[in-house]
């Protein structure tokens, strides 16, 4: 079993920053494939960014030049770094593991799940 942990979202204006944890532990290899997604309600759950096994980077095209994303094995954290935020940025945000993934954005390839950080952003 995997377990993924979220911290660090909060309320933010228009144009400012936060970056998301993911606290990974249990049976999880560096090779997983991890990713960020958001879900805003009463909405379906997307791909925000995501680095696979071979730890190749991909970004959902609101996202790029803004957010980044960043593995540290050693600490089993996955982070995003997120930038220039926007209020269509407002969702709840989740932490997604898998241990292969053909298409690392795609959230019904993700195996293991957090809880989510809420996201807000006011403009």
């Amino acid at each position: 079993q995997v377990q993924l942990v979220e911290s660090g979202g909060g309320s933010v204006q228009a144009g400012g920053s936060l970056r998301l944890s993911c606290a990974a532990s249990g049976y999880i290899e560096s090779s997983y494939c991890m990713g960020w997604f958001h879900q805003a309600p009463g909405k379906e759950r997307e791909g925000v960014a995501a680095i696979d096994s071979d730890g190749n980077i991909s970004y959902a095209d609101s996202v790029k030049g803004r957010f980044t994303i960043s593995k540290d094995n050693a600490k089993n954290t996955l982070y995003l770094q997120m930038h220039s935020l926007k209020p269509e940025d407002t969702a709840m945000y989740y932490c997604g593991a898998v241990h292969y993934s053909d298409y690392a954005l795609n959230p019904y390839e993700y195996d293991y799940w957090g809880q989510g950080t809420q996201v807000t952003v006011s403009s």
